[in-house]
Order: C-alpha cells, then sequence, then structure tokens
C-alpha cells in the first residue's frame, strides 16, 4: 500500500465484563472477560459458530448484551448515545452491500453520516476526511468508478474506506479478506495494519489461523462462546490449541520472515 493516514486516532480501550450475548433468550458468548489492546490490530479466531461474529456485533452495539457489558473508555456503551457512539466506533460487516450504480466516492461519503446532523451539513473537513480516506487505500484514481466494476480487493478496500472516512477510534471488522484471493488478501491486510499504525483499535474476525499470526498483535481464539486463549500470537499458537479450536492435528512452524506461527494442518481428529 502507498497510501498513508494523516489523521491520528485517540487509541481507545475497549473491554467487556462477564458479556452474554445472543438471540431468543439464549447466549452465544457466555460470561465473556476480554480487553482489546489499545492502538494495535487484535484478530479474532475460532470454528464456525462460535460467537465470534455475535461478539464483534456486541463491540459494535449491534447486539444488546443480555447481561454484563461492554465499555469504551470506562463508559457503559449501552449509556452512550447511538450517534456519538458512530463517531467512535466503527463496523464493516460480512457481505456489506451498495446500490446499484454507487460510485467508490458515493460509498466513501457514507462514513461521514454520523457527523451530519440539523445543525451541521455536508463541509470541507468532511470533503477532506473523504479525499484522505481514499488515499489511504490508494483509491483516489479509481473514487468516480462504479463498485461493481472493481476487484474484489478494490471493491474491500472501499468499504475500508468508507469506515476510515467514518473517523472512528475503534474498528471493527468482520471477516475483511473473505472470497479474496492472496493478493487481495494482502492489499486489504496492509490497509488494516495503517489502521493500527494511525493509532486506531482495530478489531478483525479472519478465518485462517496463520493469516491472523502474522497480521495481528493480539489474537483471541474462541470456542463454544468462550475465550480459550488470548495473548501475542507467538505465545499462544501451538498443536493443542489447534487441536481444541478445530479437533485438527498440526505442526506450527515459524515464519521465517515475520517470526509467526504458521499452523500447518495434519488430519482431522476423530470426535
Amino acid at each position: 500500500m502507498t497510501g498513508t493516514l494523516e489523521e491520528r486516532a485517540t487509541a481507545a480501550d475497549l473491554v467487556t465484563e462477564a458479556l452474554d450475548v445472543g438471540y431468543g433468550g439464549e447466549p452465544v458468548v457466555r460470561a465473556l472477560d476480554v480487553r482489546l489492546p489499545p492502538g494495535a490490530v487484535t484478530a479474532i479466531v475460532g470454528p464456525n459458530g462460535c460467537g465470534k461474529s455475535t461478539l464483534l456485533g456486541a463491540l459494535a452495539r449491534v447486539h444488546t448484551p443480555q447481561a454484563g457489558a461492554v465499555l469504551l473508555d470506562g463508559r457503559d456503551l449501552a449509556r452512550i448515545r447511538p450517534r456519538d457512539a458512530a463517531r467512535r466506533i466503527g463496523l464493516l460487516p460480512q457481505q456489506a452491500e451498495a446500490p446499484d450504480g454507487l460510485t467508490v466516492r458515493d460509498l466513501v461519503r457514507y462514513g461521514r453520516h454520523p457527523h451530519q446532523g440539523l445543525l451541521r451539513q455536508w463541509s470541507p473537513d468532511d470533503a477532506g476526511a473523504v479525499d484522505r480516506a481514499l488515499a489511504a487505500a490508494d483509491l483516489v484514481e479509481l473514487a468516480d468508478r462504479p463498485l461493481d466494476t472493481l476487484s474484489g480487493g478494490q471493491r474491500q478496500r472501499a468499504w475500508i474506506a468508507m469506515v476510515v472516512a467514518q473517523q472512528t477510534d475503534v474498528v471493527l471488522l468482520d471477516e475483511p479478506t473473505s472470497a479474496l484471493d492472496l493478493g487481495h488478501q494482502l492489499e486489504v491486510l496492509e490497509l488494516v495494519r495503517d489502521l493500527a499504525a494511525a493509532g486506531r483499535t482495530v478489531v478483525a474476525v479472519l478465518h485462517d489461523l496463520s493469516t491472523a499470526c502474522r497480521h495481528a498483535d493480539h489474537l483471541v481464539a474462541m470456542r463454544g462462546g468462550r475465550i480459550v486463549a488470548e495473548g501475542a500470537p507467538q505465545d499462544v499458537v501451538t498443536p493443542g490449541l489447534v487441536r481444541e479450536l478445530y479437533g485438527v492435528e498440526a505442526v506450527v512452524l515459524v515464519d521465517p520472515t515475520a517470526g509467526t506461527p504458521v499452523v500447518c494442518p495434519i488430519r482431522r481428529l476423530a470426535p
């Protein structure tokens, strides 16, 4: 990536305390206590259905806790006004969709919505935030292109640029590299690293464990709605953790370039 994030964010402290979140009265995430390191990239990993996206939704105030709380800089997120929360926390959900014919610039402009109001209309500050977001995502030359003419990686970077334009201190990404090839994954993950380098607290749900190890500073491993391990990837990713999370026998090697764990699956174990 050649783009840069000129404005620096205020590193936000995001914490859950005894958090229960679920649907129809049944918790999916149970009694969860976690602190997401400020100004760093945290990857949430684990098998399908373990509660990763549900946790992310609670952090974004999309899901209301059944018990416990999410705290943003010590304040209960549920007690913060929705517009104020949207100025602090940005979410890119899975399978985000935009209206037909929308250009890249149009999409990125949506990121300024939380800053608008009856007494505050579009301003030079908003235009500047959009321009900086486009530059950060290397999309200036594509700004007037319709989204449906872009490659998968370019389109995903456009969605992340929308969140960048929102100028939040916390950025939450649900499977931002899903269905992308290796080159486009790297495009997106380099931008994610840039977000943290600019002071943002970034939390991403990722499926590939080796990719998470390489690009995240902190790992949160979940199974059955609970955290089974957390910490720096090189400290927590072991053959035992892979076995516990996925029921897979694996060898864990060290990436010769990054020094991070590389998971080499051998076989699926019997239930």
